[in-house]
């Protein structure tokens, strides 16, 4: 997984701004905002915690379903709940998403700079390292696209 794939990711995000209040509570209780604001709240957070984390640390102990999700290369719909931290507010602001957007641009570039053991505590996954982390956040990404796509062209 790389950086490009990533950044590409991250501007998917970025070009559903303008689609933010579009609901469709057939596919999801969430409007477009909600997903965003999720997505870009997951990607500053992870990182934040990264470059926070104490290398000398780490413990490789990702898990079974980690093992499993990163290969099958998706998420299921619907099995897990947003951490509190990264849970959007009940009112998103357009700003607040581009300006996340911004961050997550800027955040995801020091990802390389990071000690290969520099990692985040994921609830179901384990630790998830500087090797894993893109890939995670790119699946993550990928996952509430998925979804914003749902919501945009379901008839």
């Amino acid at each position: 997984m790389s950086l490009k794939k990533l950044n590409y990711t991250l501007d998917s995000l970025e070009a559903n701004i303008e689609n933010h209040r579009v609901l469709n509570p057939k596919i999801s209780k969430a409007d477009v905002a909600w997903h965003l604001d999720h997505s870009l709240k997951v990607i500053n957070s992870v990182i934040a915690a990264m470059q926070n984390s104490d290398h000398t640390t780490y413990k490789n102990n990702f898990s079974f379903l980690g093992k499993v999700f990163f290969t099958l290369g998706f998420f299921p719909r619907g099995k897990a709940k947003a951490p509190k931290h990264v849970k959007p507010p009940e009112i998103i602001l357009k700003d607040d998403l581009i300006s996340q957007t911004k961050l997550a641009k800027a955040n995801i570039e020091t990802i390389a700079g990071l000690d290969k053991n520099a990692y985040f505590k994921h609830p179901l996954f384990g630790n998830v390292n500087t090797s894993r982390v893109y890939r995670f956040l790119w699946l993550h990404s990928k996952h509430h696209l998925k979804i914003i796509d749902e919501i945009l062209n379901a008839k």
